[in-house]
Order: C-alpha cells, then sequence, then structure tokens
C-alpha cells in the first residue's frame, strides 16, 4: 500500500457505514498486521497453561508466530518463533517442556529467555559464536504484561499500560476469576480450532449481534421450541435446548437488555440466559453447592455482588471473545484477508464443584465446537458475507441501526438497547484510528 493510501484509509470508515474494502482489500489486511496487532496488547495465553520453568505453547500476534514461555527466574516472556540461524520455526508443537528451546534444523539451543546457549560445531564458525550477542538470541516481543492471570503482548515498545488498554472492560475479566471459590481460573486442555473463509471482523461483529439469532438459527431455535412443547417447562430442557431455544427472542425480548462499548474498540452486552441449567441462579444441588462455597470464600455480600455483574460476549478489541459465566473464551486469529481460524477455549474455576466444569464444557460443545449447530450457521454466514462484499453492488455497508440515540456509560463507555449496532460502529471507530495513525 503506497504512503497516499495508507493516509486516506480512515476515510473507508464514516460515522453510519464502512467501506467494503475494509473486508476485501488484502493491502489493507497487512496494514492491520502492522498498525492494529503490531500495536494492540493481544492475549497470548493464561498463565496456568505455563506452570513450570521451562513450560511453553505456541501462539500468535496477528500473523507473528511466537512463543510464551515461563523462564528460569519465574516471569513469563514472548519469544518470536524463529531461529536466528536460518530462519526455522524453533516450537512446532502446540506446547512442550523443557530447560532448553532446541531448533529441530540445525540444532542451536537457546536458555528460556531465548539466550543462545550454544550451537553444533562452533569451530566452523570464524572466531566463534558469542552468545552473548543479541543477534545470535531468539528476539523478545516488545512488552509482556498480565491481568489476572491472561497475558497478553504488545509488538509495540511505546504505548498505554495493559491496565489503561483494558479500561473498564477489566470489570468483566474480573468477574470471570472472581466467580472461582479461590479468585483462579485455569485454562485445561488445548482448544477446540475452526477455521472459516472470511475476514477476522466479521465473527467479532457477529459475536454482538443480537438481531441476527432469529434469523440464522432459526431451524435450531424450531427444534428447541418443538422439543419444549413436547417435553414440558424449559427448566426440564437439556441444557442445549435452553440455549438454542434463547436465539429465539423476539426483538423487543433483545431490546430488554443492553449492549456497551468503550472508546478503546471494547464491548459487551448483558446476560440474557434464564431457565434450568443455564439460569444464573438455578435451583439445582450443584449450584447451590458452588453458591455456598463463594459465600465461604467471600461473604453473602461480595457473592451476590458477584452473581450480580451478568455479561455475555465480552470482547476486548481486536480479537478476543469471552463469556464470564460459562468460563470460555474464544481467540480470533486473523490468517489472511478472507480467512479466519477460531481457537476457543474452557477453564475450570478453583475451587468450585466438578460439575460446574462440566456445564461450561457443554457450553462450548453446544456453542462453539466443531458440532455446534449454532456455529455451523455462523461460520457459513461469514463465508457468504465475504462473497456477497467481493461481488458487484453498493461499495457501503449500512451500520445505522439506532444510531445517535446512545447514553453516556461508566468512564468513557455508552451504552444502548441490544438490537443496535452500536457495537460495529464501537470496534469500527476503535480500527480507524489505529489505522489513521501515523
Amino acid at each position: 500500500m503506497t504512503a497516499p493510501e495508507q493516509s486516506d484509509v480512515a476515510s473507508l470508515v464514516e460515522t453510519d457505514r464502512v467501506h467494503r474494502r475494509v473486508y476485501t482489500d488484502p493491502e489493507i489486511f497487512v496494514l492491520e498486521m502492522e498498525r492494529i496487532f503490531g500495536r494492540a496488547w493481544i492475549l497470548v495465553g493464561h498463565d496456568s497453561q505455563v506452570p513450570e520453568p521451562g513450560d511453553w505453547i505456541r501462539t500468535s500476534i496477528g500473523l507473528r508466530d511466537v512463543v510464551a514461555i515461563r523462564g528460569a527466574d519465574g516471569a513469563i516472556r514472548v519469544l518470536y518463533n524463529r531461529c536466528p540461524h536460518r530462519g526455522m520455526t524453533v516450537c512446532v508443537p502446540a506446547k512442550g517442556s523443557g530447560r532448553r528451546l532446541v531448533c529441530p534444523y540445525h540444532g542451536w539451543a537457546f536458555d528460556t529467555a531465548g539466550k543462545l546457549l550454544g550451537v553444533p560445531q562452533p569451530a566452523g564458525y570464524e572466531g566463534g559464536v558469542d552468545a552473548g550477542d543479541a543477534r545470535r538470541s531468539m528476539a523478545a516481543v516488545a512488552r509482556v504484561d498480565s491481568y489476572r492471570g491472561f497475558v497478553f503482548a504488545s509488538l509495540a515498545a511505546d504505548g498505554p499500560t495493559l491496565v489503561d488498554y483494558l479500561g473498564d472492560i477489566s470489570d468483566t475479566l474480573d468477574n470471570f476469576c472472581d466467580r472461582a471459590p479461590e479468585g483462579e481460573v485455569e485454562a485445561v486442555g488445548l482448544p477446540l480450532r475452526q477455521t472459516f473463509e472470511g475476514n477476522w471482523k466479521l465473527h467479532m461483529e457477529n459475536s454482538v449481534d443480537t438481531v441476527h439469532p432469529g434469523f440464522v438459527h432459526r431451524s435450531s431455535v424450531e427444534a428447541a421450541q418443538g422439543h419444549i412443547s413436547e417435553s414440558g417447562a424449559a427448566e426440564d430442557a437439556d441444557q442445549a435446548i435452553q440455549m438454542f431455544n434463547a436465539n429465539g427472542f423476539t426483538l423487543n425480548q433483545w431490546d430488554s437488555t443492553d449492549i456497551h462499548g468503550y472508546d478503546g474498540g471494547h464491548v459487551y452486552m448483558d446476560g440474557f440466559y434464564r431457565g434450568g441449567i443455564i439460569d444464573p441462579d438455578r435451583k439445582d444441588p450443584v449450584f447451590q453447592e458452588y453458591k455456598s462455597r463463594m459465600a465461604a470464600a467471600y461473604g453473602e455480600e461480595r457473592t451476590n455482588r458477584i452473581f450480580a455483574r451478568e455479561t455475555f460476549n465480552n470482547l476486548i478489541y481486536p480479537n478476543l471473545s469471552f463469556n464470564t459465566r460459562f468460563q470460555q473464551l474464544r481467540v480470533i486469529r486473523p490468517v489472511s484477508v478472507d480467512r479466519t481460524d477460531i481457537h476457543s477455549y474452557v477453564f475450570r474455576l478453583k475451587g468450585a464443584p466438578e460439575e460446574m466444569f462440566h456445564t461450561a464444557v457443554k457450553f462450548v460443545s453446544t456453542a462453539n465446537s466443531p458440532a455446534s449447530p449454532v456455529l455451523a450457521d455462523d461460520l457459513a454466514v461469514f463465508e457468504q458475507l465475504q462473497l456477497g462484499l467481493n461481488s458487484e453492488g453498493s461499495e457501503w455497508i449500512d451500520l445505522s441501526r439506532r444510531s445517535g440515540r446512545e447514553e453516556a456509560f461508566g468512564n468513557r463507555g455508552i451504552r444502548d438497547k441490544a438490537t443496535s449496532e452500536l457495537p460495529m460502529r464501537t470496534m469500527l471507530g476503535a480500527w480507524r484510528r489505529y489505522m489513521a495513525a501515523a
């Protein structure tokens, strides 16, 4: 992309509409990797994934392949997953552990901070190999920080701190962890992984679009409603049936909840699941035991405050989505302008009954797994959206629903009824600021 085009990129996002090139132009995608994913704080993992020195996971920041590793000093570092010798990927599996990282191509070895330890046949290098030469080390990402165990990294040496970057959306991460009687959560296993042929922003926008479920997920909604009418009250229905049924809310029902946005591009919606095992105040024995453990840990008053903070699809810009009440997290990983990977993780609440974890696993399986009819619908829509955006027609996409009806909320936040396109405008506002910055 030439310099004049870069300076003009902000014109692609207006108050109530966005140009289709934002989703279809490969050169704009390259610029996103530089100006958004190269500057923002990006989640790279959770400290429970690397509990001991030498433990590491392979992850990514935009298109950069990186390794999050716990060092001998206990600190977590993020290293570019590239050997300085010939450019080989050093850590090939999804995770591993060891006192050294060894390049599988020519055997160069590095310590847990990325510093070169040794090379085969060092006499073959004129003057030897200086292990203290930074050019011989695995390069480290500029900044790493964590919040309540969630590890973020930024490729930019300068910029806001992680706490400042998160702002008020950090309340939802607090609630994620506070729902554990011990105040900590633990990532379990490797993520579920899906791929779709569409732009990464489509998934983020769809996560907080409450108008689409009654249309896109109609088949599973009708199946759920038929099951409930035959079997009795929703409280007696299976968890998956209850979740499918919630997608059948009328637009007026959706508007009984609110949706929120912040300057940084972060958004979230109020919780809406009611009845049975997905109700926020379940009456079954497992949940009552869970509540008693929470009350013993926090006291009744704070426990009630924790449970009252009910949100759904909390999005940390640019590519993180999580649900506090179901201990689920999704990382949206851009691959190309029209290809995206989704990694879905499930967490255990430390100190909670094990059955609470089973409910979380069921949520992920129902909503985000390869077997999910909900996700299958969404992925099909994303791919058709991408095809439509690349075809002939209007150059602009309308985002005007309930525009101008927002009200101030919290610290630099706004909110509106859940059917508003406020989230899309909020995220694209952040996109515009990143992309137009020098």
